[in-house]
């Protein structure tokens, strides 16, 4: 059976590391889509302030199965 997968960009954030940031994207995520397949990290920042990392962020594409 031949199926259709929407894609969409989410942007987590954490203050320990980049990795829970993109774990935080796709679980918050997972909440409101159903059959998530595929997460992919495309980009890795943090917010700076006062010379120190004060958060990290994860833009994470994520596939999922489109259901009409």
């Amino acid at each position: 059976m031949e199926s259709v997968y929407k894609v969409i960009e989410v942007i987590g954030t954490s203050t320990s590391s980049w990795e829970e940031a993109a774990k935080n994207a796709v679980e918050t995520a997972a909440k409101s889509l159903s059959d998530i397949r595929v997460g992919e990290v495309k980009e890795l920042d943090m917010r700076v302030e006062n010379g120190k990392v004060t958060a990290y962020r994860a833009k994470v594409k994520i596939s999922f199965k489109y259901n009409i």
